[in-house]
């Protein structure tokens, strides 16, 4: 009997798995119900706490991708369930909800599915995947995050290298750029190597598996020091590549990468998106069609009308995310908005600003905006930038000239200020 079958009769699934999903999906509609939310954690928690193994039940052998990483696991889920799709229907969690109750809630939603695409917290990787076994484990970077709650980012991959060493059935799709992630994928079993580039390297100066500098020349990086069996410790040779001509593929040819997403670090994420679903079995040049029509991930990318102006809206949560967003701010837009909160979520420790390498903004009008602001000011006045503080976010962007404004804001700031606009459209749609 194949996954498929297997799914939609469900004879592996226990009793108490049943009546957990049961009881999951009645508290989903009646979140919905109340409008206190959309469902998508509480359901998950509530049939977790009634089944801990719930997980495995509600995956059902069905094959399974796991992405994971500091970056780009939301867009790299989205643009490989695009490119999976293809071969069939797919869960996903493409909220972005990647702990065990977001997990469970995609599976609960789509039962059905004939294969999952999921994303998962780089904490929660070695137990979910201890459930699903996936097929492929996709691993894009590791950069230093939220130290109050993620942790040292060497413990980080060592907890990645466990979720490899403990699942040797699965293909590891890695960035062969990021010295962190090689050093957890090394020994993997089955092994292909993205080269999908990379332009943070501050958290990668050493070398979790031989100690010594990784030393860093014309896209090439090694340790300074051997591995203990006396073998260099090198960037690999990639399977697959992402430059500004296309991607190099395996077969040596080089496909056109159509991306409506902006920046490079989205062309990365693409590569390993589909060199993942083409290890899953979908069509290459089917494959690079379908992640050309993702536009938007979560509300991010995306371009909404809030009054008299054009808002582009992008979300970076750490040093290596701010830095990347940075680079794909439109400088020609009458007005940039920069929010800042510091919530659990986000990280409270604020010290990461001084990191990233604010640039020159030109003549563009700089709004320093959300409820750490002020924080936010101080930075920009010591990289001499002009700027005026507007702690509120939407008065922020009223208060930039008619046109085009690019806002940039950390997870709950970008989650408040999507709030605040939709509840707006709403409000004039109702008085209209």
């Amino acid at each position: 009997m194949n996954a498929r079958s297997r799914t939609e009769d469900n004879p592996g699934m226990s009793p108490k798995t049943r009546f957990a999903a049961t009881a999951a999906r009645a508290a989903t509609w009646a979140s919905r119900a109340t409008g206190k939310g959309s469902g998508g954690m509480i359901g998950g928690l509530i049939a977790q706490k009634l089944d801990p193994r719930i997980l495995a039940g509600l995956g059902g052998g069905r094959p399974a991708a796991i992405i994971t990483g500091t970056n780009g696991k939301s867009t790299t889920t989205r643009l490989m369930a695009a490119a999976m799709r293809t071969t069939g229907t797919v869960a996903t969690n493409d909220g972005g909800d990647n702990m065990d109750a977001g997990v469970i809630s995609a599976l609960l939603a789509n039962k059905k599915a004939q294969s999952l695409v999921l994303e998962v917290d780089e904490l929660h990787v070695a137990h979910i995947a201890a459930d699903l076994k996936p097929e492929t484990l996709v691993l894009l970077n590791l950069s230093r995050d939220q130290l109050d709650r993620v942790g040292e980012i060497n413990s980080i991959e060592r907890a990645l290298r466990k979720a490899v060493d403990e699942n040797p059935q699965a293909t590891i799709i890695a960035n062969c750029d990021d010295p962190l992630i090689t050093a957890a994928a090394w020994d993997a079993k089955k092994i292909v190597w993205v080269s999908a580039g990379g332009s943070w390297f501050n958290d990668a100066s050493t070398c979790p598996r031989t100690g010594g500098a990784i030393i860093h020349s014309d896209g090439d990086w090694f340790s300074s020091e051997k591995l203990p069996e006396g073998t260099e410790f090198r960037r690999p040779s990639p399977d697959w590549a992402v430059s500004d001509e296309g991607l190099l593929c395996p077969d040596g040819q080089i496909r056109t990468l159509n991306l409506t997403l902006p920046g490079r670090a989205n062309r990365g994420n693409a590569a390993q998106a589909i060199a993942a679903a083409v290890t899953m079995g979908a069509d290459l040049d089917t494959a690079l069609t379908a992640v050309s029509t993702v536009d938007s991930v979560a509300g991010r990318y995306s371009t909404v009308r809030v009054g008299k102006h054009e808002v582009r809206m992008l979300l970076a949560k750490n040093p290596a995310g701010w830095q990347e967003a940075l680079s794909m701010l439109d400088r020609s837009a009458e007005g940039v908005v920069i929010a800042v909160n510091g919530h659990v979520a986000d990280g409270e420790d604020l010290s990461w600003l001084w990191d990233v390498q604010f640039e020159d903004f030109g003549d563009t009008v700089v709004h320093a905006a959300g409820e750490r602001g002020t924080d936010l000011a101080v930075r920009l006045l010591y990289a001499d930038i002009e700027h005026e503080l507007t702690k509120d976010s939407l008065k922020a962007i009223a208060a930039c000239p008619p046109g085009r404004v690019e806002v940039l804001a950390n997870y709950t700031a970008f989650r408040d200020l999507k709030r605040a606009i939709e509840k707006g459209a709403t409000s004039v749609a109702q008085n209209n």
